[in-house]
C-alpha cells in the first residue's frame, strides 16, 4: 500500500459477514477463525468512527423459505434446511463484539458479492466515498467476491489481511487447503487483480 494519507471523508469501511451464524462457537456455519479477527476488527472500527469513516456492514442473509437461494441451496445444507442465515433471525445478525451503531447501515445480500443485487453502490455513491476497505469474511469468497465487485464499479478497495479469515476446506478432488493457506491464496489473487493489501496497523496509521 502506498505510505500516502487516507482521506475518511473518501473512504468507507465493510464489515463483511460478521454474523452469528459464522462466528459464534457451535454455530451452523461456524468459522473459529472468524472469533480470532474480532480485536483487531474492533480496532479498525474504533479508528474509522473517530475519524467519521462511513462503516456499512454488508451480511449474508436469505428469505425465510429461501427464494433468493438459488445454488447457495446446494452447496450449504444448513442455509437449505433453513437453520443459518435466515433474515430476522438472531443467526443472521452482526456479531455483538462488532455491533452496528446507530446511522450505520446492514446491507442485506444474497450472494458473495456485496455489490450484487444490493444498493451499495448507490449508498457508496451518494456518501461521496472512492475507496472500500474490506474486513471480514471469508477471504476467498465473500470479501474477494466483494473486492471484484468494488473493481467493477470503478471503486478502488484496500483489503485488510489480518482483518478477515477464512476456513478449512476439504479435499474436493485437488487436495485438502487449511484456512491460513487458503487465506494467502484468496490475499495473492487480490493483491494481483484487484486490490491493495496491507495490514490493519499499517492502515490505521496512514489515517490523519
Amino acid at each position: 500500500m502506498n505510505a500516502t494519507a487516507i482521506d475518511p471523508r473518501r473512504t468507507a469501511l465493510l464489515v463483511i459477514d460478521m454474523q452469528n451464524d459464522f462466528v459464534e462457537e457451535g454455530a451452523p456455519l461456524e468459522f473459529p477463525e472468524g472469533r480470532r479477527i474480532l480485536p483487531t476488527l474492533q480496532k479498525v472500527l474504533d479508528a474509522a468512527r473517530s475519524h467519521a469513516m462511513p462503516v456499512i456492514y454488508p451480511a449474508h442473509v436469505h428469505r425465510p423459505g429461501g427464494a433468493d437461494m438459488g445454488i447457495h441451496r446446494d452447496l450449504y445444507p444448513p442455509v437449505a434446511e433453513g437453520k443459518a442465515l435466515v433474515d430476522g433471525e438472531r443467526g443472521a445478525e452482526i456479531d455483538p463484539a462488532l455491533a452496528p451503531h446507530p446511522g450505520e447501515l446492514v446491507i442485506k445480500k444474497h450472494r458473495y458479492n456485496s455489490f450484487y443485487a444490493t444498493d451499495l453502490e448507490i449508498v457508496l455513491r451518494g456518501l461521496g466515498v472512492e475507496t472500500v476497505v474490506l474486513t471480514g469474511m471469508t477471504t476467498e469468497c465473500c470479501v474477494l467476491g466483494t473486492a471484484r465487485g468494488a473493481l467493477e464499479c470503478g471503486f478502488r478497495s484496500v483489503v485488510l489481511s489480518d482483518a478477515c479469515a477464512s476456513c478449512d476446506y476439504p479435499d474436493l478432488g485437488f487436495g485438502s487447503m487449511a484456512a491460513p493457506e487458503m487465506h494467502r491464496a484468496a490475499l495473492r489473487i487480490m493483491s494481483l487483480t484487484s486490490s491493495r493489501v496491507t495490514d490493519a496497523a499499517t492502515f490505521l496509521s496512514l489515517l490523519p
